[in-house]
């Protein structure tokens, strides 16, 4: 029961868009409606509300994906959750975020979010730095654009490094969730996109 709670605590922890909250904090309420893909997340914040709304709303979906996990395996690791209900707490956030029951299921992407939780193992820092290599990869030196396919690619290029590395299952399985549920938000997404290009660091 207790692990339930949890996955419930992180889901309605997720299912609030700080986007959206900061947005009309900071007098900026058809900042989503100016954006390209309308999308109440970190990058938005920052494009279309200003700095503060932009960091506001970072560390809040971090937060919001952080804290679940972090106190889940504070409180309720002398009780040996399964793997399935462990995993299910990790992704809860992500889920929540991306399919938020307070905004009639339309939510974010889920990045930031998405790091928060994986953070939440802290000490265990391997999985979000996996993440955040892949980003930095494909962003750097292998160079994909638009934001788009970058993202997609980093997850999916993640969730297979980090079945074949890590060995702690509960975390594959949470992240395959996430990056299951992020490509649906993502594939379904009626934003224009741009054709997929890719470039090497040394060229231009």
């Amino acid at each position: 029961m207790q692990s339930i709670g949890f996955i419930l605590l992180g889901y309605l922890s997720g299912s609030v868009l700080y986007a959206r909250i900061f947005a009309r904090l900071f007098g900026k309420e058809k900042m989503l409606e100016r954006s390209r893909d309308k999308n109440p997340g970190t990058a938005n914040a920052f494009m279309y509300g200003g700095f503060w709304c932009g960091l506001l709303t970072l560390l809040c979906d971090m937060g919001k994906g952080f804290l679940p996990v972090f106190f889940f395996f504070r409180t309720g690791g002398e009780l040996r959750p399964s793997v399935l209900e462990t995993s299910l707490v990790i992704a809860a956030p992500v889920v929540g975020h991306v399919f938020p029951l307070l905004y009639r299921f339309r939510g974010g992407k889920g990045i930031a979010t998405t790091f928060g939780s994986l953070l939440g193992l802290f000490p265990v820092l391997k999985p979000s730095l996996i993440l955040a290599v892949f980003f930095l990869f494909f962003s750097l030196i292998l160079r994909v654009s638009p934001h788009f396919y970058r993202t997609l690619m980093a997850y999916v290029c993640a969730l297979f490094y980090m079945s074949w590395k890590i060995e702690w299952q509960a975390v594959t399985i949470g992240f395959a969730v996430i990056t299951l549920v992020i490509c649906i938000r993502m594939l379904a997404s009626t934003e224009e996109r741009e054709k997929m290009k890719v470039t090497l660091l040394w060229m231009h």
